[in-house]
């Protein structure tokens, strides 16, 4: 394994969002809220 993640990697390329895009996540990542019942979690969109 140590040879596989040691040799450096120069094709890689980083994904490019729109601003429109990265602002949408955002959002919709503040608006989750957990809540907790008898032991579970779930994930509730507070909009």
């Amino acid at each position: 394994m140590e040879k596989i993640y040691s040799a450096e990697k120069s094709n890689c390329e980083l994904a490019k969002a729109r601003p429109e895009t990265v602002q949408f996540l955002m959002d919709y990542s503040r608006s989750l809220r957990p809540v907790r019942y008898k032991k579970m979690v779930f994930e509730a969109i507070m909009n």
